[in-house]
């Protein structure tokens, strides 16, 4: 008659924690005595070399769904925006754009603010294009023969500033600061501003495509030689104007930021998903 739950043929074992993988040293004496008589001989450990590849995008650490909150990620987005703006400057100004960048500006009250920025050979021009209906909202234009300067930097703020902002930016003037009015200055909404700060766009590193038009190196590369040119094309009076590009940090004079602390940090200046409501 069968025995149930017998064990006969099986041999007892003995569990091990994680930690008890290292030898003991019962192990270590049990291991040289049986060794003992032997000739030992120096043992090489081989290791292969590490197949991991590091890469800029996509960015592992960059979550795919924070990308598609981003209408500019959608495809073929992007692709009719350029498209359109570049039928647009063809048919009201006949100049042929030499360069297509999506950056985020920083206005003076340290707002970011979505933006698309092309250089021809004349013009800068800077576009507020809503990714949700596909169109234009408002196009700025900047004659290059116009600035004078271009700043390149960390972003600073005044020490009794309770406002911050990390990273590197860069700052084009075409007009002087200094005949800028107090109303312009403290006002949050104002176009009259004679400089445009600008910094990389959040979704750079998403993909290839992107990391080619958010990179702030690119767009000054082909800035600074446009607008070297148009110097050389223009009138004698505004010959005596020099570009300077200039390291240096970049001033944003704010001083409490509440205002861009709660539009930042739910990005209301982006075309942005935002669940049954849309902006």
């Amino acid at each position: 008659m069968s025995t149930i739950g017998s064990f006969e043929g099986f041999q007892p074992v003995s569990l091990k924690s994680e930690g008890d993988d290292q030898p003991s040293e019962t192990d270590h004496l049990s291991t040289e005595e049986s060794e003992s008589g032997k000739e030992s001989s120096p043992k090489k450990i081989s290791r292969q070399p590490s197949v991991t590849e590091s890469a800029l995008y996509p960015n592992p650490y960059h979550k795919s769904y924070e990308s598609r909150k981003y209408f500019v990620t959608r495809p073929g987005a992007i692709e009719t925006a350029m498209e359109d703006l570049k039928a647009h400057i063809t048919d009201t100004s006949g100049e042929t754009v030499q360069g297509f960048w999506l950056l985020s500006e920083i206005d003076h009250w340290n707002n970011e603010k979505e933006r698309i920025v092309l250089v021809t050979d004349k013009t800068l021009l800077i576009c507020k294009y809503d990714f949700i209906m596909l169109s234009c909202v408002q196009l700025q234009r900047i004659p290059l023969s116009a600035v004078y300067r271009i700043c390149l930097g960390k972003f600073v703020f005044p020490g009794m500033s309770l406002d911050k902002r990390q990273g590197e930016g860069l700052r084009i003037y075409w007009g002087s600061t200094d005949n800028q009015s107090l109303l312009s200055r403290w006002n949050p909404w104002s176009t009259e501003v004679p400089y445009a700060t600008f910094a990389e766009h959040p979704m750079k590193y998403s993909s290839k495509k992107f990391l080619e038009i958010c990179k702030l190196s690119e767009f000054t590369s082909k800035l600074v030689p446009a607008i070297q040119n148009a110097h050389k094309n223009s009138t004698e009076s505004a010959k005596k104007k020099q570009l300077m590009v200039l390291t240096e940090p970049i001033l944003i004079e704010t001083y409490t930021g509440l205002m861009s602390f709660i539009g930042n940090r739910n990005k209301l200046g982006y075309s942005l998903a935002r669940g049954s409501i849309g902006f």
